[in-house]
Order: C-alpha cells, then structure tokens, then sequence
C-alpha cells in the first residue's frame, strides 16, 4: 500500500510535468521503490523465527504484531515518498530532505526487525 500510494502521487506529478513541458525528475523512482525495503526486513525477521517455530506458543501473535508494525512503517514511508514525489515535480528538484525524511521513517522498520530478532530469545516455552 505505501509503493501504491507513492506511485500514484509520481504518475500525476508526471503528468503534470508533460502538460507543463517540464523534465520528469529521476528520483522519483526512489520515492516510489523506498517501501520495498519493508519487505526485506520482515523476511529476515521471518527467517530468524522459522527454527523457533515448536519453542513458543506466542510466535503466532509474535509474528502479526511484529508484520504490523512494519507494515505500517511501509505505509508511513509510502505517505511520506507520496509527499515528496508531489513535491519534487512541482518544484523540479528532489530536494535531499525528502530522502531524510524516507531514512527517518526507515528506522521504525529497522527497529522492529531488530527487537523483534533480539524478543526471540525471551519468548516464553509452550507450557
């Protein structure tokens, strides 16, 4: 949802760019690929809990908590390249700001994969 939502805003903004004669800039790729990486981090985190599957009850419910939060990590990142795209065929610039601003929500991402990895370990046995 967060590439959908990006994408959408770079396809007006390029239209917009055609209909005023204006170059399309080229770093609204990045803007549209930058929630893609959420996909990355939730299959290493996947990955980390395939050998723990018959050592806890809770990695079901571990397991959709920690895809929600990078979901909305995804989403947030989508909003924010969303907002920039827009920006960046208004003004012709992509203003390194923007990318920040993608980095910045990136680390939720991050956070969740890495304390979710570390939250393996303390996960209570099956009684």
């Amino acid at each position: 949802m967060g590439i959908r939502a990006a994408a959408l805003s770079a396809i007006g903004g390029i239209k917009k760019c055609y209909i005023q004669n204006k170059p399309i800039p080229g770093v609204l790729i990045v803007y549209i690929a930058a929630p893609i990486s959420q996909t990355i981090y939730g299959l290493i985190l996947l990955l980390q809990l395939i050998p723990a599957m018959d050592k806890s009850a809770y990695l079901g419910l571990f397991g959709v908590f920690a895809g929600m939060g990078l979901a909305v990590s995804a989403y947030g990142q989508g909003i924010i390249g969303a907002a920039a795209a827009d920006a960046a065929c208004e003004t012709g610039k992509g203003d390194p700001k923007f990318i920040i601003a993608l980095g910045i929500i990136e680390t939720v991402a991050l956070f969740v994969m890495v304390f979710g990895i570390l939250a393996l370990g303390n996960l209570p046995s099956p009684q």
